[in-house]
């Protein structure tokens, strides 16, 4: 079971009590511990069932991510000066820029599957999805500019949540 399994299964445990019989607390402490960023984007993608169901989960989680994620986002395109913001309405443009990579990149990696085999990469005849060439990923519809940005940053946000669950992974290993 991986690290992620473990976390899910922690937050929905009726039984916290943390004593030498019970440890489902101790997923969400490895978490707490190893940082932010990777735990929220877990706590969406994983257990609110914000992008599955719109009627569970908790919004409030997904509405601090998009926050903290465009943040980055422009943190990270100013860093690596995506455009030049010399005049006003350079500035406005970049942050529009910014603003639509953020939004597209967390949409697509917290539910970017195909929709024609549903993630799978296979059809219902067994047979290799035509859309996504077996990948089970959707394409992004972008520009090729906005687009390479678009995948740079989800390849950001998988980085972030590797990391994030491998540190809290080796937390969980530590005190066990």
């Amino acid at each position: 079971m991986g690290f992620a399994d473990r976390f899910v299964r922690s937050l929905t445990s009726h039984d916290l009590r943390d004593d030498a019989f019970h440890h489902d607390l101790d997923a969400i402490a490895a978490a707490a511990l190893a940082g932010d960023l990777g735990s929220l984007l877990s706590r969406v993608k994983y257990a609110d069932g914000t992008v599955s169901k719109l009627f569970e989960g908790n919004s409030n989680n997904l509405a601090q991510l998009v926050r903290i994620w465009t943040l980055e986002v422009i943190k990270k395109g100013r860093e690596r000066k995506w455009v030049k913001e010399g005049t006003a309405w350079d500035a406005a443009a970049a942050q529009a820029l910014y603003r639509r990579v953020a939004e597209r990149s967390l949409a697509h990696w917290l539910a970017g599957h195909c929709d024609d085999c549903r993630g799978a990469g296979v059809t219902r005849e067994r047979r290799l999805c035509p859309t996504c060439k077996g990948s089970g990923q959707a394409d992004v519809f972008a520009g090729g500019f906005e687009r390479e940005r678009i995948l740079d940053m989800i390849g950001e946000l998988q980085n972030v949540m590797i990391s994030h669950n491998s540190r809290a992974s080796g937390r969980l290993r530590a005190e066990c």
